[in-house]
């Protein structure tokens, strides 16, 4: 029988806010030419090779306003004048990832490529073949060509 572990509380820091070594805003009190990296994707931007700039506290926090934020529920902050635009994968790259996803979701024994990846290291096919039904039609691709690769994207 496995022997239980003990589950261990995690000790946080405390760490007085003047010795931060990052800016710390509370929530809804950040400066205009900072965002999440959440709200930098939705932009069409990255952080382009430059760490963050501040630190969004977490909601706990704002209860605390002596000491630092230092729980994993905090956020980090980025410029937007530095972000550069998000790159784009050349049509290789799109080709090589179009391949190794219909390995994952072309079953080996009807030969079918469906919409989903398969679990083929515990399975080894898809649930139809494995379990012996006929698979629905909206679920896999409907050509009657051979299994091609098709970009995803």
């Amino acid at each position: 029988m496995p022997r239980l572990r003990k589950r261990r509380r995690r000790e946080l820091k405390r760490v007085p806010r003047s010795t931060a070594t990052l800016e710390e805003f509370d929530r809804r009190t950040c400066p205009e030419g900072l965002v999440t990296r959440r709200q930098l994707r939705e932009r069409g931007l990255s952080p382009g090779g430059h760490g963050p700039v501040a630190v969004l506290r977490c909601k706990g926090c704002s209860y605390r306003p002596d000491q630092s934020c230092n729980h994993p529920t905090r956020a980090w902050l980025y410029s937007v004048e530095l972000a550069r635009p998000k790159r784009t994968p050349t049509l290789a790259q799109e080709w090589a990832l179009d391949r190794a996803m219909a390995a994952r979701s072309t079953c080996p024994a009807c030969k079918r490529r469906y919409y989903f990846c398969l679990p083929l290291r515990t399975q080894g096919s898809c649930d139809p073949c494995a379990r012996g039904y006929e698979p629905s039609p909206d679920t896999y691709f409907a050509s009657t060509a051979p299994v091609t690769h098709r970009l995803a994207a």
